[in-house]
């Protein structure tokens, strides 16, 4: 019989999920005129809470494996939510969100939205640099290597690395997808 989930030990982990996306935010906004570290940290969050929303969408592992990992993405996502989280950005996030509903309504169920999505942070970080004045704006394609960094870190402290997201890619909708020289199934 298994044992019965610790939601004490799950809300730890998904606190300590959401301190470690904030230290990461902190550290990608480094390079970067300070005016920008809202919009980094506005960015982060929400990459940061759409990969825990995609709970629903990965393949389920053996219980009681699968109850804990919905469980902490159910919280981390709440938690990303939060106003403790939201606050000072909420307004950024208000303005990424309406870019998001323009390109990427449909994060987790159409082929594309995540790279159109990665595309619309892209261009939000490069408005937030452009008000700044000429002489502060960080150098060309910051934002490219701001918004792979953000979610090279995302996917890692999440746990979802890029072997599950290949294997998801693969293997989701209810049907195999053939690649390379893999035969048919019969």
């Amino acid at each position: 019989m298994a044992e019965p989930l610790d939601r004490s030990k799950l809300d730890a982990l998904a606190d300590d999920k959401v301190r470690d996306i904030l230290r990461a935010a902190s550290s990608w906004a480094k390079e970067a005129p300070p005016a920008l570290t809202p919009a980094i940290r506005a960015v982060c969050v929400r990459l940061a809470e759409m990969v825990a929303d995609q709970r629903h969408y990965l393949a389920p592992l053996p219980e009681p494996q699968e109850s804990e990992r919905s469980t902490i993405l159910t919280c981390l996502a709440d938690r990303l939510r939060s106003a403790a989280v939201t606050q000072g950005i909420s307004g950024l996030l208000q303005e990424l969100s309406e870019l998001e509903l323009r390109a990427t309504a449909s994060w987790s169920l159409v082929e594309g939205a995540q790279s159109e999505w990665i595309a619309t942070a892209i261009r939000f970080l490069e408005k937030q640099a452009a008000a700044l004045p000429k002489g502060e704006r960080p150098d060309d394609y910051w934002a490219d290597d701001v918004v792979a960094g953000i979610i090279a870190s995302v996917r890692a402290l999440i746990g979802v690395d890029e072997l599950h997201a290949r294997t998801e890619a693969r293997y989701s909708g209810g049907h195999k997808r053939i690649l390379g020289e893999e035969p048919p199934a019969a």
